[in-house]
């Protein structure tokens, strides 16, 4: 029995990238050998619901242990376990309301031992709950479908972005990356990646929006390609974003995947910007993913 625990293999994960999942097995991770990272990943209510949790266990164990001995806390007449369970958390949380205290040396061990528990379990949490907000996420808001079009005679890749929080982004970079199918030498399938050249890949303060702009001349992967051809190598695009947000003063990242099905061929994006009196701009982000025929 201990053998077939022991070969058990783990649980499959799913990567998504894009709109494609992929199913990762055979990986061999302890759950607490990487419990930091999951703490920062998990949701907020996972997160709460497992500090939630772990309170109730440490609480449940520490009554149980005062509960075993003789009379350990004063002020418990009938020696209910609720009652040591009220104690425990008054000693976990360092509440300590002195109605009930430790009255011998078993029960002063114990209330020791939940102390350092209480005051060790506390710094942790408070690290995790200050990393998790502290942690810097950019409000960047990327267009749901790419488009190519014919832009000043030749036709185009575009990308649209728009800062949610319209705050300024500093030396904003941008990077567009190709993920194909190929056969190499041998006739072995390969996944290969490319970096694809901007026309602009900087912006030296990004608060509003930002169009990406990749030529398909024929120095281009994507040249001559259309939606079946970028089926037939499954296309996906990689857009990586970072900047140095001046509010928050950390920088920032940002990335969007798009599958070869996201993109539109021979469309472009709806204009989002109008004129207005007294030299005011308006932008309708109401339309922000509005694409439409060239």
């Amino acid at each position: 029995m201990m053998c077939s625990l022991m070969d058990r293999k783990p649980k499959p994960s799913i990567v998504r990238l894009g709109g494609r999942e992929i199913v990762a097995e055979g990986l061999q991770l302890n759950f607490w050998a990487d419990i930091s990272h999951r703490c920062m990943t998990a949701s907020w209510p996972s997160f709460i619901a497992g500090a939630a949790l772990v309170f109730v266990v440490f609480n449940t164990i520490f009554g149980f242990l005062y509960w075993l001995g003789d009379n350990p806390v004063s002020n418990i007449t009938h020696s209910d376990y609720i009652d040591y369970l009220y104690f425990s958390i008054e000693t976990l949380s360092t509440a300590g309301y002195g109605d009930m205290h430790p009255q011998t040396h078993y029960g002063h061990f114990i209330a020791t031992v939940e102390l350092f528990t209480g005051i060790f379990s506390m710094s942790v949490m408070t690290g995790l709950v200050f990393a998790r907000f502290s942690r810097p996420r950019a409000r960047l808001l990327f267009a749901n479908n790419p488009v190519i079009s014919t832009r000043e005679g030749t036709p185009t890749l575009m990308v649209r972005i728009a800062n949610e929080r319209h705050n300024i982004i500093g030396n904003a970079t941008a990077r567009l990356w190709l993920l194909k199918n190929v056969v190499n030498r041998d006739g072995h399938a390969l996944r290969r990646f490319t970096e694809l050249s901007l026309e602009k890949n900087e912006h030296p303060a990004l608060a509003l929006t930002w169009t990406l702009f990749h030529v398909l001349d024929e120095t281009s992967p994507l040249s001559n390609l259309d939606a079946d051809d970028m089926k037939s190598v499954s296309v996906t695009l990689v857009v990586v974003v970072s900047g140095y947000d001046v509010v928050a003063a950390q920088t920032i990242h940002a990335r969007k995947s798009y599958d070869h099905t996201d993109i539109r061929f021979n469309q472009r994006y709806a204009d989002i910007l109008e004129e207005l009196d007294g030299g005011r701009v308006r932008i309708d982000y109401g339309r922000f993913h509005d694409t439409e025929e060239e």
